[in-house]
């Protein structure tokens, strides 16, 4: 069940690099940074929570307890890849840090959280557990 839920975080990146786009190329102009930022992020939970109802009933059935494990992985692969993408796009530790400000109007911190819930609240849903 794990190998799988790796599968489908995997499938979740090109969506958020999508969404990053979209919002830098689109959503900032139209509707100005203060705005595009909470937008985004509230998208991007929205791709993940589809992405979690259509695939995670997929992978088996399986305990309470090991959907909070995948979703404890999900957040942690979701921090390092994040950091590491800002890291190698020139941004630096202080960078990484500010994006976890919500008073900012950045959401990630509440994405990241949400990514970890999200394999559990879909087998709830979907009744696996």
């Amino acid at each position: 069940m794990i190998k799988k839920s790796i599968l489908i975080w995997l499938s979740i990146i090109p969506l958020a690099i999508l969404n990053g786009a979209l919002r830098e190329a689109v959503l900032n102009t139209w509707l100005g940074e203060k705005i595009a930022q909470p937008i985004s992020g509230i998208l991007l939970c929205a791709m993940v929570f589809i992405i979690t109802l259509i695939f995670i009933p997929r992978i088996g059935k399986g305990t309470s307890k090991t959907y909070w494990k995948i979703g404890a992985l999900w957040v942690g692969m979701t921090v390092v890849f994040e950091a590491t993408f800002v890291l190698l796009l020139g941004g630096n530790f202080q960078q990484i840090i500010a994006m976890y400000d919500i008073t900012t109007g950045n959401l990630w911190l509440l994405v990241v959280i949400f990514i970890g819930i999200a394999p559990w609240l879909t087998a709830k849903i979907k009744r696996i557990i």
